[in-house]
Formats: C-alpha cells, sequence, structure tokens
C-alpha cells in the first residue's frame, strides 16, 4: 500500500498525516488543553487508554482510510517547537460525477486566536483540490456555533443552506448549517 503523505506548510505551520514518530507531540497537544470554553469544544480529555501501541494502531488506520479514498486525516504541527495544534480531515461523500467531500477542522483551545485554523484549513483546501481530486467541499456546522461559522468564512466558503434534521447528536436529529467551497470557484 502506498503511503498517504500529502503534506503543506506555510512558514509557522506545517499540516501533514500523523506519523508514529509523532506520538509525544499528538499527545502533548491533548494533554495541555484548557477546560472546555463551549458546548463544541471537549476541553480536556482523558487519553489514559491513548497508548504509543494504540497511537500506532490509529496512525495505521489513518493510512487504510485514506488508501481507500474513505478520509484524509491531517496533523497541524507548529513548525518552531512541533507542537500538536489540532487536525483537519476529509471525508469522501461521492466520487463518481460527485468528488464532493466534508471537511472538519479543530484547533486545541490552547491555541485558539492565532490564526492556526485558518492557516491550516487554507493549506487543507489546497491538498483537497489540487491533490486529492475533490470538486466540492461542505462544512456541515451546528446552528450556533459560531466559531466554526468565522473560519469557514474566512477560508472563501460560503453558506448554501440549512439542512433540517441533517445529522443525528446527541440522541436526536440535528439541523446544520452548510458552507461550500468549489475548486473552480477558489
Amino acid at each position: 500500500m502506498n503511503r498517504f503523505t500529502h503534506q503543506r506548510k506555510t512558514n509557522r505551520i506545517i499540516l501533514r498525516p500523523l506519523e508514529k514518530q509523532d506520538y509525544d507531540a499528538w499527545l502533548g497537544g491533548f494533554t495541555y488543553r484548557r477546560v472546555s470554553q463551549h458546548v463544541y469544544d471537549p476541553g480536556k480529555l482523558d487519553m489514559s487508554d491513548c497508548t504509543s501501541v494504540w497511537f500506532d494502531q490509529l496512525v495505521d488506520t489513518h493510512q487504510s482510510l485514506a488508501h481507500e479514498d474513505r478520509a484524509y486525516i491531517f496533523a497541524i504541527f507548529r513548525i518552531e517547537d512541533g507542537a500538536h495544534l489540532g487536525m483537519v480531515d476529509f471525508s469522501t461523500l461521492a466520487r463518481d460525477g460527485f468528488h464532493w467531500g466534508r471537511i472538519g477542522y479543530t484547533i486545541h483551545n490552547q491555541h485558539w486566536g492565532h490564526g492556526y485554523g485558518k492557516e491550516a484549513v487554507d493549506l487543507a483546501m489546497e491538498i483537497a483540490f489540487d491533490e486529492l481530486s475533490f470538486q466540492r467541499i461542505e462544512a456541515h456546522i451546528n446552528l450556533d456555533n459560531g466559531a466554526s461559522v468565522l473560519l469557514a468564512e474566512r477560508v472563501g466558503m460560503t453558506y448554501e443552506c440549512t439542512r433540517d434534521g441533517f445529522i443525528y447528536e446527541n440522541d436526536e436529529w440535528v439541523d446544520h448549517l452548510v458552507y461550500v467551497k468549489t475548486k473552480h470557484r477558489r
């Protein structure tokens, strides 16, 4: 199996798939999280089950998902010190005649307010359109998640619609905003 190795960088960050040697930096990103800042921020997490063996399996799973064109998961690292800042991922929703994907993004809350999210999502969109052959990328955002809406808009995504009862969350079907960016309107 060919390794999924797509990456991009700026002078501050590098966006790339996780490697097995990233365990300590990855764990550090979660270890130093602050308490939850709002409903969509999980805050501090129990990472006791996330051993290096578990992490190696996670890296292998990410590689398999990419090889199968089901998902592409990128870690965000700060170049200056190697700190793990968060993740950006794409899920393939459809290919034949569509080349349609969904983006997700998260920045560890101790790194908020420095522009890392915009920088990482901009890089990820370049990879999605130029290397992964997506034509259309959607972000599905909870109606009250203003921070996610702001990031989507800052990277040039546009509001398309609100999908009623779109995603099953917390034992109920929840409406979501749909923001879109297409390859030909970058």
